[in-house]
């Protein structure tokens, strides 16, 4: 029995991030449990320019200036550090619109590491301060996972892979998903926001302790492997 995991989130969501760790944290306190992760798109702000936005005009408009976000973003840091994150948003200087994010993990999902990858682009974002909204930044990283400059960049340039992501966006907010991360187990069972290792755990165990009833409960017709006989 495998239990299915969407997680729906987006690279410049901080708590994202943290929801990353978790959910990892999580498996590995219930290592019986097979579980399958799939990470979906999502856009916490579409409107951000194709070049970026330098941040300190992005957090006056969101935040009324610069040092209230800075505010805002102590508890996050401190959120951080108790899940091995070293977020320095003081460091960082441009949002990105994370579209193009979002393509390249599409095809890193057909290539089987879209995890790392994803994992890579919140480290670079949130602890390097990398401009992800830098089309040379993106090809560097996707280098270290032996991509081609030619590569990546033809992904980048690809309208259909961008419609893509933009449908599987419309897709999970057409099923309710307003704000992320928002975890979806085996299509049934829905969770916003970053919760706790323990309760993502507790969730897992409950739904897989499901599954096992419905197995049993679910027998009809059938022939014993070890007597042979077939009622």
């Amino acid at each position: 029995m495998k239990i299915k995991i969407d997680v729906v989130s987006d690279v410049a969501c901080p708590w994202c991030y943290v929801g990353m760790k978790r959910l990892q944290k999580a498996l590995d306190l219930v290592p019986e449990i097979d579980a399958e992760v799939s990470w979906q798109p999502f856009q916490l702000d579409p409107s951000v320019p194709a070049e970026g936005r330098d941040l300190k005009e992005y957090y006056a408009a969101k935040f009324g200036g610069e040092e209230q976000a800075y505010r805002v973003f102590e508890n996050m840091e401190n959120v951080g550090r108790g899940e091995g994150i070293n977020y320095d948003f003081r460091k960082m200087t441009r949002t990105m619109n994370t579209l193009p994010l979002h393509v390249l993990m599409l095809q890193a999902d057909a290539e089987g590491f879209k995890t790392a990858l994803k994992a890579r682009f919140f480290k670079a974002y949130f602890e390097d301060a990398t401009d992800l909204s830098s089309k040379e930044n993106l090809v560097n990283i996707m280098e270290e996972f032996g991509w081609a400059v030619e590569k990546t960049n033809a992904l980048l340039s690809d309208a259909q892979l961008k419609e893509q992501v933009k449908e599987k966006i419309t897709y999970f907010q057409s099923r309710g998903v307003s704000a992320v991360p928002f975890f979806i187990f085996n299509d049934k069972y829905g969770v916003s926001g970053a919760q706790s290792p323990e309760v993502l755990a507790g969730m897992l165990t409950q739904i897989n302790s499901e599954m096992a009833a419905e197995i049993k409960t679910g027998s009809g017709d059938s022939c014993d492997i070890e007597t042979g006989n077939c009622d």
